[in-house]
């Protein structure tokens, strides 16, 4: 899975949370009065029309750096860093032995007696491919917890936007994680950015605490990213 299905993914997941809990929270409460002709609860008819805020401002929040920036979001993804720690050594030992292998094709090639020579160049073949396999199935396992990550926290952040939005007067937020052109929108001021009301609101909201303070300023948090693969080796010499 590349990044940008993934990002593609989460947008619909972004987009799928926040409607969903806007129309329910905008929804009117559902009558208990019975119908006259059958003395059953009356059904209303089954709306199709999105709630849209009634305010008249526009704001923006960037929804990976608030996902990202909490203190849960912090946490877990610092806690899954350290879980793929293992498997990037591995990953890193596999392509240290691949290239270790390259280099003596390189400089002993010629040195070599045909069979032996391609005995080295066979061994090198089947490592890169059982170490291009292992390179992707570890970025698609790292992306796939990513996600579980990110879709988890915004499930519970989504109506934390919402509220947010209807009290703050805004009538729409639109979401700045991608830069123009990969989004509609090509300019924005800071001033009616949301994200860093909704990432402490949720923080209070979760209870989670702030990791502790290490004395060093404090980076940015990284985006969601599956982890690097070890550089891919020259290929041997035909």
């Amino acid at each position: 899975m590349t990044s940008k299905l993934l990002r593609s993914i989460l947008a619909i997941a972004v987009v799928s949370m926040i409607s969903a809990f806007a129309q329910t929270s905008a929804a009117p409460p559902k009558s208990a009065a019975s119908s006259p002709a059958t003395g059953s609860p009356a059904t209303p008819a089954a709306s199709t029309t999105i709630a849209t805020g009634t305010g008249t401002k526009i704001g923006t929040i960037n929804i990976e750096q608030a996902v990202v920036g909490t203190n849960e979001g912090q946490r877990d993804f610092e806690i899954l860093k350290k879980k793929l720690e293992p498997k990037q050594n591995e990953l890193k030992g596999q392509n240290e032995e691949l290239e270790n292998l390259q280099k003596q094709l390189q400089t002993q090639g010629d040195k070599l007696n045909e069979d032996a020579r391609a005995t080295l160049v066979k061994q090198i073949e089947t490592k890169k491919k059982s170490f291009d396999r292992s390179v992707q199935d570890a970025q698609e396992d790292a992306q796939n917890q990513q996600k579980e990550i990110f879709q988890r926290i915004l499930q519970k952040m989504a109506p934390v936007i919402v509220k947010h939005a209807q009290e703050g007067g805004f009538a729409m937020i639109v979401d700045t994680s991608n830069p123009w052109p990969q989004s509609p929108v090509l300019w924005y001021g800071e001033g009616g950015d949301i994200t860093k009301a909704v990432v402490d609101l949720y923080n209070t909201q979760s209870g989670v605490p702030a990791a502790a303070a290490t004395g060093a300023a404090k980076p940015a948090a990284p985006k969601p990213a599956a982890p690097k693969p070890a550089p891919k080796s020259t290929e041997p010499p035909k």
